[in-house]
């Protein structure tokens, strides 16, 4: 059978999930050493077909690994003690270069990223970082610096981006769950894309440190694992502020709210997305994937009827803080003529609409926030809605290369055409998860999206888990990824 036809299996695949590797280090029927030495020989075994890894941590993870033996041996007890996991190339891990999808000669990290340090703290073994598309603009994973990750469905088309490889790397089952970013969909669309389970969360829960304020507050940080469980417990472990970070919700109990029911809830159903002018409208597999999950919810219990939000100009907000965070960081890269032609004209872009512009584009935020929260609160027009449930993507997973050679204002018109759901919860800062909602007649995945308003991730997490126990998305697995004969893992 070829490595691109698209099949889904319930053979096991890989690792056991985060939260069933955790237990099996505590229950001493594994090893961490064992643990890790099999994820980086899947990683390199795969590395010529699905490209997951930009870099690989071999020797530091093994070390790492061993230390975790000790501790366990010793009796000490961590949510991840032990645990392979990997993170996106955007996340700065001490003494590696943060590339973030770019060619070139980048120094390495002085210190570990907030969100790394507390992934260490919970004892997890960070065994590479994933790739990404050029510092995350696109809903693919392609570049020349490091070729094209494949999606293990089918390695004809993209896992999507801009957190692919660590999409892929989860749904391959290399490594049992990852960290991505989301700064317009970048942990939906390709959760979405790769049949996982994706959260991106409230701004501030977990820190971007030492960015602080991430593309102008739209990238937050957020888990990608095979089931709403492994999720939570990963943003559970790496939730919380570094003391210079200038958003700071309330905490939250992730992995609790995996295990409570969320009573009944009024779900509203909206295919209209935001204005994009591009006449974007779901593709019909993707229609009829949302609506059976509709229903599935509707048979759970919940009132699920069709609504449209008032979204209004949100795009107004989005694209000068896109393009001023593109911006800044393009402008840190030490040869920009090494950058993607897009990337330098929204380079050029995002120096235009600095300034006066992008505050005036922050300071509308305030005014989304009650037009768009009054969907969600009950007023004298009637109740409000808890969930509102939409496609992540317009469309399924493109074949590799579809954005190749397309000018700057292309590729952003054939984005929006493809994923315009996703993003207008990056400028409002508010939860979202994506949930599989099945696969397209060709075997390709398509997700849902279930958002909230602000800080109601442990309602969503309850509801993900909810209709995770009725759907058992998690027992569909893409095949083996081909092994392959390329030797270690990226640059």
């Amino acid at each position: 059978m070829s490595s691109t036809e698209a099949v889904e299996t319930t053979e096991p695949v890989g690792p056991a999930g985060l939260a069933d590797s955790a237990r099996e280090l505590v229950e001493g029927r594994t090893t961490s050493t064992e643990q890790v030495s099999a994820a980086l020989t899947r990683i390199e075994g795969s590395q010529g077909t699905l490209n997951a890894f930009r870099h690989l941590r071999v020797e530091a993870a093994l070390a790492e690994a061993a230390e975790a033996d000790r501790r366990l041996a010793a009796g000490e007890r961590l949510p991840l003690l032990g645990v392979p996991v990997a993170v996106k190339d955007d996340t700065d891990v001490l003494g590696m270069p943060t590339y973030f999808g770019c060619d070139g000669r980048l120094p390495a990290a002085t210190a570990d990223s907030e969100a790394v340090r507390r992934l260490r703290a919970a004892g997890a073994v960070i065994v590479g970082k994933t790739n990404s598309c050029e510092l995350g603009q696109w809903p693919f994973t392609e570049g020349p610096a490091f070729g094209a990750t494949r999606n293990p469905w089918n390695t004809a088309h993209t896992p999507g981006g801009s957190s692919g490889g660590s999409a892929a790397a989860v749904a391959a089952g290399l490594v049992p769950a990852a960290l991505g970013s989301d700064g317009a969909g970048s942990v939906r669309i390709p959760a979405a894309w790769t049949h996982l389970v994706g959260i991106k969360p409230q701004r501030g829960r977990i820190s971007v440190h030492p960015q602080n304020d991430a593309f102008q507050g739209l990238t937050v940080n957020g888990p990608l694992a095979r089931t709403v469980a492994d999720a939570a417990l990963l943003l559970d472990a790496v939730a919380g502020p570094h003391p210079d970070d200038p958003h700071r919700p309330p905490p939250v109990e992730a992995s609790a709210a995996a295990r409570r029911d969320p009573g009944r809830l009024r779900i509203a159903l909206a295919w209209r997305p935001p204005l994009t002018l591009t006449g974007s409208a779901p593709h019909p597999d993707v229609r009829r994937a949302v609506t059976a999950l509709a229903e599935a919810l509707a048979r759970l219990g919940h009132d699920v009827e069709e609504a449209r939000p008032r979204y209004g100009l949100i795009g107004l907000g989005f694209v000068p803080r896109a393009t001023v965070g593109i911006a800044e960081l393009a402008a840190r890269h030490p040869d920009p003529a090494l950058l993607d032609p897009r990337t330098r004209s929204a380079l050029r872009t995002g120096t235009r609409l600095g300034g006066r512009v992008v505050r005036a584009a922050r300071e509308r935020e305030v005014r989304q926030h009650r037009r768009i929260g009054a969907f969600f609160h009950t007023s004298r027009a009637g109740a409000g809605y808890d969930v509102l449930l939409t496609p992540t993507t317009a469309l399924p997973p493109p074949p590799i290369g579809r954005f190749d050679g397309l000018s700057a204002w292309r590729t952003d018109v054939t984005m929006a055409e493809a994923c315009p759901y996703a993003w207008p919860w990056n400028v409002l800062g508010w939860p979202g998860i994506n949930v599989p909602a099945g696969f397209t007649s060709d075997g390709l995945p398509v997700g849902a999206q279930l958002l909230g308003p602000s800080r109601s991730e442990e309602r969503l997490i309850s509801l993900a888990a909810q209709l995770e126990a009725d759907r058992r998305w998690y027992e569909h697995r893409p095949p083996a990824p081909a092994p392959s004969v390329r030797p270690g893992g990226g640059r």
